[in-house]
């Protein structure tokens, strides 16, 4: 257990649909969040919803080198520096592989997995000075599922859970701990049209954000090192690991449906 009450918490892609119902749910336990995004006006907006000094809006791009080195110095220099990392930043990318220009792919790649591993290193020694802290990864089902027409996308998801698998190992004999936390679909503007569409054809269910955002807040507080949310989703990660075919056999069957939506993308 961590409680987050009168600590300070470091969250990236606060200007999202999640990582905005994330913050309001982490000012609601008593943290203080230093909030990261690249949208300065919904970062502002997202500070004047609560008491003054509660969110302190950070903008930097994390793709960048010299974003990430802005966010390092600027909460190192804090008298109360961050004990918690929450990465709830990505990039998202729904389309067929062949179709993608290598540019996004790199874009994808150097966003949602090199980012993070340089954001985790660089407050490494920061992080390491408190008695109890953590690193929390907002994941994806497509994180353990790989899921065509998101080819791209859960090669960097399976790469960030690789990474906090990885580092909760190699500190399991510490007070630093990592989490990885699985989102199933959720209804933000994170998903285009083509993606809320096919989501509809295929009756997949999408979670309110502020829902998500309560069940990874509990999560985090509680300490579990790894958490899929939603059920059949749950269900399909388990089996992918365990009887990759099955889940072979089903996704084939869709595979015109991702093509369409994909294509139309």
């Amino acid at each position: 257990m961590i409680a987050l009450a009168g600590r300070t918490v470091l969250l990236t892609g606060a200007s999202g649909g999640i990582g905005a119902a994330l913050c309001d749910a982490l000012v609601g336990t008593g943290a203080r969040v230093v909030a990261v995004g690249r949208n300065e006006t919904r970062l502002q907006q997202l500070a004047r919803r609560h008491d003054a000094g509660r969110v302190v809006p950070l903008v930097a791009d994390l793709a960048d080198d010299d974003g990430l080195a802005h966010v390092v110095s600027t909460v190192s220099r804090f008298e109360r520096t961050p004990s918690v990392l929450v990465l709830a930043h990505a990039q998202s990318a729904f389309g067929m592989f062949e179709d993608q220009a290598m540019t996004e792919l790199r874009a994808l790649v150097d966003t949602n997995l090199l980012a993070p591993m340089a954001l985790i290193h660089g407050l490494m020694p920061m992080l390491k000075q408190h008695p109890q802290a953590a690193v929390v990864a907002v994941g994806s089902t497509f994180g353990s599922l790989a899921f065509p027409g998101f080819s791209a996308y859960s090669a960097t998801k399976f790469g960030l859970r690789g990474l906090m698998e990885g580092l909760s190992r190699e500190y399991a004999d510490g007070g630093l701990r990592f989490q990885y936390l699985s989102p199933r679909a959720t209804r933000t503007a994170f998903n285009t049209p083509a993606v809320t569409a096919m989501n509809r054809e295929m009756k997949v269910t999408e979670d309110a954000p502020g829902d998500v955002a309560e069940q990874l807040v509990a999560a985090i507080a509680s300490g579990r090192q790894r958490l899929q949310l939603g059920w059949p989703e749950k269900l399909f990660a388990r089996l992918n690991g365990a009887l990759p075919g099955l889940v072979d056999r089903t996704l084939k069957s869709q595979l015109a449906i991702v093509r369409r939506h994909a294509r139309a993308a």
